[in-house]
Order: structure tokens, then sequence, then C-alpha cells
């Protein structure tokens, strides 16, 4: 179990010589900032990621190896590029460039839920909601990549 307050870890190692379960305890660990979820591009990203998730329980089971897929892939991945950019903030170039990644993503989301509103998965509101969200992720973006000095 983790105790969260005092970052201990109980668990077993198993070791490859003796075969055997051996305990062991880590005293400390390092904690990994979450700073990235305080971020508004975040928190817009992963609630258009956790929308488009739940309107494409009801897409078609044919849709499910491609349409689907790509529209939950590509909206989740916007997130994680906005938190690996976060992490790597210090490094100003590879901090542009994993926002900019992330600003692509979001573009492949806007595509397919063109996609899913054409091809009548999707009612014009649903549709005009998750747009106008990708949309404000994307403006986030940019002023993240514009003014990216203040995030170090």
């Amino acid at each position: 179990p983790v105790f969260s307050t005092q970052y201990s870890v109980f668990s077993r190692q198993y070791s490859v010589f003796s075969r055997q379960y051996q305990p062991f305890l880590i005293v400390s660990l390092t904690v990994i900032s979450d700073g990235f979820k305080e971020l508004k591009a975040y928190q817009v990203a992963f609630k258009s990621a956790m929308d488009i998730y739940r309107v494409t329980k009801d897409f078609p089971k044919e849709e499910r190896y491609s349409l689907t897929d790509q529209i939950r892939r590509s909206s989740r991945s916007v997130c994680a590029n906005i938190a690996e950019g976060y992490r790597k903030r210090n490094y100003q170039k590879l901090f542009i460039l994993k926002l900019a990644d992330s600003d692509g993503e979001c573009s492949e989301t806007i595509v397919w839920l063109d996609f899913a509103k054409e091809c009548g998965f999707l009612t014009n509101e649903k549709h005009s909601e998750l747009i106008a969200q990708n949309h404000e992720i994307g403006r986030l973006l940019g002023y993240m990549i514009q003014n990216s000095e203040k995030f170090q």
C-alpha cells in the first residue's frame, strides 16, 4: 500500500537469484509535480477529452477501431502533450514543440469531430459544443506558445 502523506511504499521485490519474495521499504520518493493540471489549457482539454469519450460510447460498433479510436486518441493526446511540455518548460524550444504537437492534435480532433457530424453520429448542438471547446484549447495553446517565457 502507498501512504501518500508520508510518501512511503511497502511492496515486494522479486529476487531473480533466490526466486523468493523479499520485502523492502522505500522511505523517500521524488514527488512529481502535477502543476500542469493548474493550466487552463489542460483543464479545458481534459474536459473535452472526457466529453468526447462519453459521446463516442454511442458510436456504432463498426466505427470502434476507426473513427471512435482516432477521435479518442487525438483528444487525449492534447492533454498528454500539454503535460509533457509542462515538464520540459525549462527548455523553451522543447516546451514550444510539445505545445505545437498538442495544437496539432487539437486540430486533428476537430477534423474527426467534423467526420462524426457528417456521418450522423453527432448532433449539430453537440458538434458545436465540442468544436468550441477545441477552438478555446487552440487559443490557449497559441497564447502559451507566444508567451512561453512566462511558464518557466
